[in-house]
Order: C-alpha cells, then sequence, then structure tokens
C-alpha cells in the first residue's frame, strides 16, 4: 500500500473556492492561502443554525504509544456521513510541529482519510501556531522589560513568582529550565525560567476559547503572571500588553477552510494538547462547522477521560452546545494491551487479552453515557486483526447495548465508513442527548477534583502533596476557584500512573501541583511527571523526511 503522503500527493485537490461553494461560502469571503487553503470570516457563524446543527464528537479509548486513530476515524466518518448523502463536514485540530518532526507523525489523519493539503497543514499552515508563539513570547518580553524597568510604569515585579514561559513549536528538551538575562545589567534581571511547547501554551487555550477578538483581547489580559513584592497578583493587563497580543492573532483567530481526499470541507484550527491543555479545535471553527452545515464531526486528543471529559466540561460550558453522539474509536491491538499483552506480540490473535482488556473501553462507554450523550463505537482495523477478534469485540460491545461497525476508512476512505456513518446518524434520531456535566463550576475544587477522579477513573479519592495544598490555598485567596478543571495527567491510563493499564481499582489521584490559566478560564491540576516541553526520541521522525529540486516533500507520514 502506499504511504500516507504518497496517496496524498497523488490526489488533484479542488480549488478551495470549489469546497466553499459545497456549504455556500461565496468567494468573495475567503482569505486564500494559495489554491487550496483559506481563511474564514467569524461573520459566517449563525447562533441559530449552530442549535439545529448535529454534533458528532470522536474520542478514544485509552490509547497505545502510537495512538488509535482518532483523526482518521473522524475524517472517514466526514466521508462516509457525505456517502449516505448527508451533508457533513469535520473540525479539527492543527497539528504540532514537535509531534511531526518527534514520534507520532502528523495529525492531518491517514490512508485514504485525510486532509489535504496534507504536506502544507502539517508544516506551518496558515501560521496560526507562529502566530500564538509571538503573542506568548511579546509577553515574556514585556514582563522581563517591567522588571528591567526601574522608573517608568514599574510594577515592582519579583521575578520569583514569574511563571509565564516562552514557547516554541518544537520539541527541544534542552530548553525545558534555563536561566535568562545572564551578560550584565544590560542583559536584565536573571532568573530561572524555560521554553513550553507552542501547543502548550495558555495563548493556544484562549485562542480555542474565546467568542470573537474582544473576548480574545480580554482573555489576553486576564493572564497571570506572578506577583508584587508585596505580594499582589499581576496580570497582563497590567503592562498593557493584550492589545498588543490580541493585534498579532488578528488573523490567527480565523478558522482555516482546507478539504478531504474526496472533496469535502473540513475546518481546521487551532491545537492544544490534550494531556496538558484542553484539547480539542476551537470554540469559533466548532461553531463555524455548525453553521455550515448539517452534521459536524468533531475529535478531542487522547482518551476519553481527557480529551472527552475536557471537551464537556469545559468546551461545552463555555461554549453554550453538546453532541448529540459521541463516537469512541477502539482498537483491537489497544484492548489486547490493556488486557496485559506486551507490545511486540499484539499482532498475535489473542481472544483472552481482548476479553481482559475489554474493561478499558467499558468504562469509557459508562462515562459518556454518564454525561447523557449516546455513544457509538467503531473498531479501527488493522490489517494484524482476525476475524474471531473484530467478532468477540462487536459481540461484547452489542450486549452493552450499543451500537458498533468496523471503520474502513484508512483502506477504503468513505466507503469503508458509510455503515458506522449510517449507525451514527440513527443513533442521534433514535436515542435522546440530554447533556450533564461531571461537576458544577461553582462547587469547591476539591469538589470538582473528586468529581472527576471517582466518576471518570474510577479513583477512590484525591491526594495533594504540600505544594498542591500550598497552590490551593493560592487559588482560593485569588479567586480562581470558580473555573472549571483542566486536568494534567498521562493519556495512557485512566490513573495518573503510566504503568497501569485496563480499567484500575483502588487507587488514588495525586496532585502534585496547581497551575491557573485565569486567561483561558480554567485550573490545572498537574498530576504526576507531565511536561510541556517534550523531548524528540532517539530516532526522530524528522531524519525521514526529505524535499527534492521540485519541491516535492517526502517522509511524512
Amino acid at each position: 500500500m502506499l504511504s500516507d503522503i504518497e496517496i496524498a500527493q497523488a490526489t488533484q485537490p479542488e480549488h478551495i473556492k470549489i469546497i466553499a461553494g459545497k456549504i455556500n461560502v461565496s468567494s468573495d469571503d475567503l482569505e486564500y492561502y494559495g489554491k487550496y487553503k483559506a481563511k474564514l470570516p467569524l461573520k459566517l457563524i449563525d447562533e441559530e443554525k449552530v442549535k439545529n446543527s448535529n454534533l458528532i464528537l470522536v474520542t478514544a479509548i485509552n490509547p497505545t504509544p502510537a495512538g488509535e486513530g482518532k483523526t482518521t476515524m473522524s475524517i472517514g466518518l466526514t466521508e462516509g456521513l457525505n456517502k449516505i448523502g448527508k451533508k457533513a463536514i469535520a473540525v479539527l485540530r492543527e497539528p504540532s510541529l514537535g509531534p511531526v518532526f518527534g514520534m507520532k507523525g502528523g495529525a492531518a489523519g491517514g490512508g485514504y482519510s485525510q486532509v489535504i493539503p496534507m504536506e502544507d497543514i502539517n508544516l506551518h499552515f496558515t501560521g496560526d501556531f507562529s502566530a500564538v508563539e509571538k503573542a506568548n513570547n511579546l509577553l515574556a518580553a514585556l514582563i522581563d522589560n517591567n522588571i528591567q524597568n526601574k522608573k517608568e510604569n514599574n510594577l515592582n515585579i519579583d521575578p520569583r513568582t514569574v511563571t509565564w514561559k516562552r514557547v516554541m513549536d518544537m520539541n527541544d528538551r534542552a530548553l525545558r529550565q534555563m536561566v535568562i538575562a545572564l551578560g550584565g545589567k544590560s542583559a536584565g534581571m536573571p532568573r530561572e525560567s524555560g521554553f513550553n511547547i507552542t501547543a502548550a501554551s495558555e495563548i493556544m487555550a484562549i485562542l480555542c476559547m474565546s467568542k470573537n477578538i474582544k473576548d480574545l483581547k480580554e482573555k489576553c489580559g486576564n493572564i497571570y503572571i506572578g506577583n508584587t513584592y508585596d505580594g499582589k497578583p499581576v496580570f497582563a493587563k497590567d503592562i498593557n500588553a493584550n492589545g498588543a497580543m490580541a493585534a498579532l492573532l488578528k488573523d490567527a483567530i480565523k478558522p482555516n477552510l482546507v478539504q478531504t481526499l474526496e472533496g469535502n470541507p473540513v475546518i481546521i484550527h487551532g491545537g492544544p494538547f490534550a494531556n496538558i491543555a484542553q484539547g480539542t479545535n476551537t470554540i469559533l471553527a466548532t461553531k463555524m462547522g455548525m453553521s455550515l452545515s448539517d452534521y459536524v464531526v468533531t475529535e478531542a486528543g487522547f482518551g476519553a477521560d481527557l480529551g472527552a471529559e475536557k471537551f464537556l466540561n469545559i468546551k461545552c460550558g463555555f461554549a453554550g452546545f453538546a453532541p448529540k453522539c459521541v463516537v469512541i474509536v477502539a482498537t483491537v491491538r489497544a484492548l489486547k494491551y490493556h488486557g496485559g499483552v506486551e507490545k511486540a506480540n499484539l499482532k498475535e490473535e489473542n481472544i483472552e487479552a481482548l476479553k481482559a482488556g475489554f474493561c478499558n473501553l467499558e468504562k469509557h462507554i459508562e462515562n459518556m453515557r454518564s454525561f447523557g450523550i449516546p455513544p457509538v463505537v467503531v473498531i479501527n482495523k488493522f490489517y494484524a486483526d482476525t476475524e474471531n477478534e473484530i467478532n468477540t469485540l462487536k459481540k461484547m460491545v452489542e450486549d452493552l447495548g450499543i451500537s458498533i461497525a468496523v471503520g474502513a476508512g484508512f483502506e477504503a476512505g468513505g466507503e469503508g465508513m458509510k455503515e458506522i456513518a449510517e449507525k451514527v446518524v440513527e443513533t442521534i434520531q433514535t436515542k435522546q442527548s440530554n447533556y450533564t456535566p461531571t461537576y458544577d463550576w461553582n462547587d469547591t475544587v476539591e469538589n470538582k477534583l473528586r468529581a472527576i477522579a471517582q466518576k471518570i477513573y474510577g479513583a477512590l479519592d484525591v491526594e495533594y502533596t504540600p505544594k498542591a495544598m500550598n497552590d490551593l490555598k493560592k487559588i482560593y485567596k485569588m479567586g480562581f476557584d470558580k473555573m472549571p478543571i483542566c486536568m494534567a495527567k498521562t493519556q495512557y491510563s485512566l490513573t495518573d500512573n503510566i504503568s497501569k493499564t485496563g480499567r484500575p481499582t483502588n487507587f488514588h489521584i495525586t496532585v502534585r501541583e496547581f497551575e491557573y490559566a485565569t486567561g483561558a478560564g480554567f485550573i490545572i491540576p498537574v498530576c504526576g511527571d507531565m511536561m510541556r516541553m517534550p523531548g524528540l526520541p532517539q530516532i526522530p521522525s524528522a531524519e525521514a523526511i526529505d524535499i527534492d529540486e521540485d519541491g516535492k516533500i517526502s517522509g511524512l507520514f
């Protein structure tokens, strides 16, 4: 079979104005980035149409390190819905260069369920990540300038309390922790700092939570950056940073229109990670899709305990909408992994391990039902999966009263996703969605955390380190306690321990410390050793990427 990039390069895209015409968008409304990409103006969002659109959230079980193919299934489901005569659009996140050059590769789908132009989407795209990076680093520069400037507009910031870091869209472990401003008085006040990856920037989170440019500017102003020597909190608006930051984001706030291999429209916008941020595309992009199409397929990063939980408890709360159906992506190999099989042996048939690992999928089904939203399961089939394994998995799911189908989008595009598309439509038409969040934002931080830990993860309770307890006191003192919770934990387990697969019991979730994204509007409990700046693997994907004299790129996947 051809590689992903060979399949993408063998497909001739339609001009983006043709794609826009399929969702009744005038070519005059497009802001062109070449022939095959364009930005959409925010005036196209219609709140009345948003209320009537059918939103479908794609999530997954706890993944293996390679991922379970949510993006591929999301694109394939969109193709399948269009194949059965429905007007459907996908709304996805933008890829980060970190994973592209690191281990996971690109994030534009795979096989015959891809978004194109694949190379552009994975490499710089329309510059949104760059704009987020510049806005973030402008604030960092203004903070250090204010610390340096002892006369005019000096806020008396204690440099030891500054939490704001610079960002770069690259995996680079050497930048995690450093001392900045070395080189004498003119270089500024030396202090400890470091870099995060751009996808983990609070600016990215703000972009994804904003309703318009005014709201974006206000959220940027509300970013907490540290304290004065007197212990008073300092925010970005106190150093007049938010206006210039919003100006840098004036184009990035507009969603991007591209297309699938089969010529169906796709909106791609925003790219926060799901294990440390909210893991979903922008509210504006989702509303744009819901304004322009009858069925909208969107996805949330990693397993349902992370991306879907945050989508439903944070994004839906800010946006005022909710999915009518949740599609849970499961793979035979991952369920065998949760059943105790070593990664090297996942290609071998093992029915007993599949049955043992089914508890992980079962928990995610229970969780989605707890939100009052009917789930459907799609099996992302791999070549090594046996018919016996597929049939065993289908029966176990059907015994729970849940619709399930094999998704062959990777091999066959929309044609291979028609069955699951029909089951999704049937579920939306016959089963009532009654969205119910896990907790009340106005509850205490401890109760909100306990609700997630016990109801979603299956934990006994939550424990706090001494540092976390001190952080908690600050949260209450500064009045940040009424914000929703954005958990930072491993994606590979329902617990905060990467080695505990399946559906663990009798465990506690330990909060190591708290961070607060006061601009984006959520509290971040950090569980385990979470890093906001990943490192490259021993053999990074970047080593296989190349370009020839004609500008043709190879090695992307």
